[in-house]
């Protein structure tokens, strides 16, 4: 779930604090709206082939954009095991409201997916589309959790915390029992989601880490008609070859050109 960095045109992240003390590290383009909102994945910052093509796109259109670190990723403080969902979503819904203004596209990948679909029900104001990549909503619980052996449930009870190697980096993923137990207050697809903006669901078919037939639930379980899912049949979770961006950045753009 984490990506190759790219390089910025200004690499130096701004930085806001939150309440809480928490030093968050993000990149802002001023222009014209809707704003396009990255939320990355698991383990994942904002510096990946994703978040810096839509930037690209970004700056080609004059288009608002917004990429961000949640807590313990990338630039931002904190430290990742201390992490949880409730906290990151806390962390998106932060520089949202303290830094864009008007209608927001938001753009989710991976468990970005799940912090997209959390956002979207709290701020349905603020909303004018959705992209998921691979979105990995409730990811914790039925991707996790569900699958998890005994021995790994007894040890995350025991332990509080439970090393799962990773096939997208040398660092296994943390996963902590808070993790686990945060996630299950921010469950989205156990009933139907108020949520009536155009929806577009892009997913590979040979994604191992999150099964392309989940977006076809979220598909299902959102109020919205304008509901369109994109598989790429030899597409894998990260979706960042070359024809994977461009499909990426024309389905955002198309969906700013929509909402003007």
């Amino acid at each position: 779930m984490t990506e190759q960095a790219q390089q910025s045109p200004d690499p130096t992240p701004l930085y806001i604090e939150k309440p809480d003390g928490a030093r968050l590290a993000y990149h802002k383009l001023d222009g014209r709206g809707p704003t396009i909102v990255f939320l990355g994945g698991f383990m994942s910052d904002m510096t990946g082939t994703k978040a810096m093509k839509l930037e690209a796109l970004a700056r080609e259109q004059g288009q608002s954009f917004l990429r961000l670190d949640y807590q313990g990723h990338g630039q931002s403080s904190g430290k990742f095991k201390d992490g949880s969902i409730g906290l990151w979503l806390s962390d998106a819904l932060y520089l949202i409201d303290q830094v864009t203004d008007g209608p927001l596209i938001l753009v989710g990948s991976s468990m970005g997916g799940w912090i997209m679909l959390q956002t979207a029900l709290q701020r349905p104001q603020r909303l004018a589309g959705l992209v998921g990549i691979a979105a990995a909503p409730d990811f914790t619980e039925d991707l996790m959790w569900a699958t998890f052996s005994d021995e790994i449930k007894e040890t995350l009870q025991r332990d509080g915390v439970y090393y799962e190697p990773s096939e997208y980096s040398d660092e296994p993923y943390t996963i902590t029992m808070k993790l686990i137990e945060d996630g299950r207050d921010h469950l989205v697809m156990r009933e139907r989601m108020p949520i009536n903006v155009p929806i577009r669901l892009l997913h590979g078919m040979r994604d191992e880490s999150v099964p392309y037939e989940l977006s076809l639930r979220i598909a299902e379980n959102v109020e919205c008609e304008d509901v369109q899912v994109r598989f790429v049949k030899d597409g894998d979770h990260r979706l960042s070859t070359d024809r994977d961006l461009e499909i990426l950045s024309q389905t955002v753009a198309s969906l700013c050109d929509a909402s003007v």
